[in-house]
């Protein structure tokens, strides 16, 4: 494998929280590779720190001990404002709990990656091609009828297509999703894959946490994740 084939690389990781006076070790010298255009899916039971590596992964935490690069660049060494940039830009973020705002509409819900990374007068330039890109995906995903509505009036498949929307918004290198179809039954839940499995073929990496053997089946590549480690 070539170093370009790497999108993201994980090299003993380490990373603790103190419950009261316990120490929790939730990874131990974890390495991960994933290449380009892969659609990986980590397995574990519950509270074998999934969500953990996930968060780290995409920058949201940071691992006691080892690094993480993505695309050669290791994340622990940029400022806060190239990590800012990286969380915006690069990856896409998409949660079993959705996180959309309930107050704005499902275009405006779309839409708000790329209004958080502009300035005002920057998004006045761009908002009408932001609005668009925003309309094209809603199209995409079947929500066309919907823009206007408000997450609360909408299904939880419906809502998970939003956020999905949203990940997609800043066209992302990298998707990162946690358990997208925890809060799904399954025929909705399969919905929400098959949209994984198009993205995919399109060419969109992916990196999915589950506890569900069956939904991880529908991954290219299936890691399994115990005692902090990648059992291979």
């Amino acid at each position: 494998m070539s170093n370009n084939d790497v999108i993201l690389k994980a090299e003993r990781l380490d990373k603790s929280y103190r419950m009261g006076a316990t120490r929790v070790d939730v990874l131990r010298g974890l390495d991960l590779t994933v290449k380009r255009g892969e659609f990986v899916a980590i397995i574990g039971a519950s509270g074998s720190g999934k969500s953990t590596l996930l968060h780290i992964l995409g920058a949201l935490d940071k691992p006691d001990k080892g690094a993480v690069s993505f695309e050669g660049r290791i994340l622990g060494r940029q400022s806060g404002r190239e990590l800012n940039r990286f969380r915006n830009k690069m990856v896409g973020f998409v949660f079993q709990f959705y996180h959309l705002l309930d107050e704005l509409s499902v275009l405006e819900n779309v839409f708000l990656p790329a209004m958080a990374s502009k300035s005002v007068l920057g998004w006045l330039g761009c908002r009408r091609r932001a609005k668009r890109r925003a309309m094209e995906l809603l199209v995409q995903l079947g929500l066309g009828e919907r823009v206007k509505h408000k997450p609360y009036q909408l299904s939880g498949g419906e809502r998970q297509r939003v956020a999905i929307a949203r990940a997609l918004m800043n066209e992302p290198k990298l998707l990162l999703a946690d358990e997208p179809t925890g809060n799904l039954d399954s025929a909705t839940g399969n919905g929400i894959l098959d949209v994984f499995d198009k993205l995919n073929k399109a060419g969109q990496t992916i990196v999915m946490v589950t506890h569900d053997d069956r939904i991880a089946q529908r991954a290219g590549r299936i890691i399994t994740l115990a005692d902090g480690k990648i059992r291979s």
